[in-house]
């Protein structure tokens, strides 16, 4: 009931103001947690190409794009936020772009 809620909310908040970079966010993470991939995937994909400089998106895309499979696709992403992060001088973000970079090129990860 309380995700209803929530996900109600992060509508109404998006039909007032549909250019929110954080609103969008915040949807695609609802539609994430909830299972439903290809909104996530929607909200997400219009982040990268509308609002690129919203860091966080690269990261979670790219691991979305990992986990359907499509590795190209997730490494052509981190990379692509990996250079904005490192423009935005965004360490913090660079290096988890960097780590889910390694991980879905599988360096380092030979047991």
């Amino acid at each position: 009931m309380m995700q209803a809620d929530r996900l109600q909310a992060l509508q109404a908040f998006h039909q007032e103001d549909p250019d929110d970079a954080f609103v969008r966010f915040a949807l695609a993470q609802e539609y994430l947690k909830r299972g439903d991939i290809e909104e996530a995937l929607r909200f997400f994909e219009g982040l990268v190409s509308k609002d690129p400089e919203y860091v966080g998106t690269w990261y979670h895309l790219g691991k979305l794009y990992q986990e359907l499979g499509r590795k190209e696709d997730a490494i052509r992403t981190c990379k692509q936020g990996i250079a904005i992060a490192g423009r935005q001088r965004d360490t913090h973000a660079q290096a988890e772009l960097r780590d889910a970079l390694m991980q879905i090129e599988g360096v380092g990860f030979d047991d």
